[in-house]
Formats: C-alpha cells, sequence, structure tokens
C-alpha cells in the first residue's frame, strides 16, 4: 500500500499519479486534499505516519514545489523523503539513499513526468551493500540528536 496526499496545489497531479499507479496494479490510499484549501504540513504528517506504522510501505506527497512537503516529511523518524523532479533522482534515491517518500512539486513539473518519477520511484529497489552502512549512519544520526 502506497499513501498519497498533496496540499490544494497538487491536486490534479496526485490524481494523475493515482491513476497512473492503480493501471500498473498498485494499491494507494489517498489522504487528500480533494481540493479545499489545506496547510502541507498537516498531510505531509498524515502520509508519514502511515509509512511509520509500516501500514503503508511508501508514500508521495505532492505541494506546489515539493520542497515544503520534504521538508516536513523529514522531520519524522524513520522517513528518508526526497524531493525529486528528473529521474535519475527518482532511482538512485531508492537504489542508494532507500528512500520511503517521494516529493514532488506541482508547479513545477508536467503530470505526465510526475506520473513517470511515481512508477520509477516504486519499482526501484534498494540495493544494499555499501549503501545499508550509510543508511545506518543516517539512522544514527536521527536517533542520537
Amino acid at each position: 500500500m502506497i499513501a498519497i496526499g498533496c496540499d490544494h496545489a497538487g491536486v490534479e497531479m496526485k490524481k494523475a499519479v493515482i491513476d497512473a499507479l492503480k493501471e500498473k496494479g498498485f494499491e494507494l490510499k489517498d489522504l487528500g486534499t480533494d481540493g479545499e484549501p489545506c496547510d502541507y504540513p498537516v498531510i505531509a504528517k498524515a502520509v508519514c505516519e502511515l509509512v511509520q506504522s509500516g501500514e503503508c510501505e511508501k508514500g508521495i506527497l505532492i505541494c506546489g514545489t515539493g520542497i515544503g512537503m520534504s521538508m516536513t516529511a523529514n522531520k519524522f523518524k524513520g522517513i528518508r523523503a526526497a524531493l525529486c523532479s528528473d529521474s535519475f533522482s527518482a532511482k538512485y534515491t531508492r537504489l542508494h539513499n532507500d528512500a520511503n517518500v517521494m516529493c514532488m512539486g506541482a508547479r513545477v513539473l508536467g503530470t505526465g513526468l510526475a506520473c513517470e518519477l511515481a512508477e520509477i520511484f516504486m519499482t526501484t529497489e534498494f540495493e544494499g551493500g555499501r549503501h545499508k552502512r550509510r543508511i545506518d549512519l543516517i539512522t544514527d544520526i536521527e536517533n542520537n540528536r
């Protein structure tokens, strides 16, 4: 299950990403918004809590630039959120960083590219190996602030 949410700037992109991922067989939990104005930290919190709990394997967050969502998401323990705007970043944040939340900007990306990036993010597995050691170092920093 994938948790997905957006603020009012990302409603149309979120709908397109949901449709594209469902077409590929993914199950999604839509946490809003559906158009009403909202504060992006509220949506980021809802998505990240589902990823933290294990109810959802990964999350996708969309706001105007993706920056606010990524800043908020990375405040949650165990969340490794990456702001992606190209296919290389979407692929390598999974391969090397084991990111579990992808953030995108609806005012920065076209919908077609957003759908492509979401699919890359969802289908790319973590490479492990030397990268696991680095993720462990991030976790140590997070736990010893």
